[in-house]
């Protein structure tokens, strides 16, 4: 699947409501639901999901080169907030929003434009009624990491997904 295939749009906060954070996610992935814009401009997509984990692929371009010809970080680190943010709401129930305190990342080796597609892989590692903690990591075809992170989420009960 490619970026190109996803219908992208907002699921309406009233309708989001009331799916847990895995089955609007899942929703995504089948189609159900539409993607979130920033995931087109930035091709990248959620592509599976599970209990208290997430995977996203995305396709480098020249589109996202910075001024010494090589993807700029900032695609990276928002990969792995997406990726490391997901597995999270994977664990959330009907109404429980969050939102990101802080994504650290080291990044591991330069992705450039003809890297090819790489995927993003991330797993809660605590989860506690106000914070979720979840690493991730970024690899390329071959399984070469080419970087990884971590994110600490806030719990924002009752807040939907607005």
């Amino acid at each position: 699947m490619t970026a190109r295939e996803f219908r992208y749009g907002i699921v309406p906060p009233a309708q989001a409501a009331t799916l847990s954070g895995r089955e609007l996610l899942q929703g995504m992935i089948e189609g159900r639901f539409p993607a979130p814009p920033i995931t087109q401009q930035l091709t990248f997509w959620l592509a599976e999901v599970g209990e208290g984990t997430a995977v996203f692929e995305g396709e480098p371009g020249a589109h996202l080169l910075n001024p010494m010809g090589i993807v700029h970080g900032g695609w990276t680190m928002t990969l792995i907030d997406s990726a490391a943010g997901c597995a999270a709401h994977t664990l959330l129930a009907p109404g429980v929003g969050y939102t990101t305190v802080e994504t650290k990342v080291n990044f591991s080796r330069a992705i450039r434009a003809d890297t090819g597609r790489v995927r993003a892989q991330a797993r809660v590692v605590s989860k506690g009624r106000q914070v979720i903690s979840a690493e991730a990591y970024v690899a390329a075809a071959d399984g070469q990491v080419l970087a990884h992170g971590t994110s600490t989420l806030l719990v924002l009960q009752g807040a939907g997904n607005r």
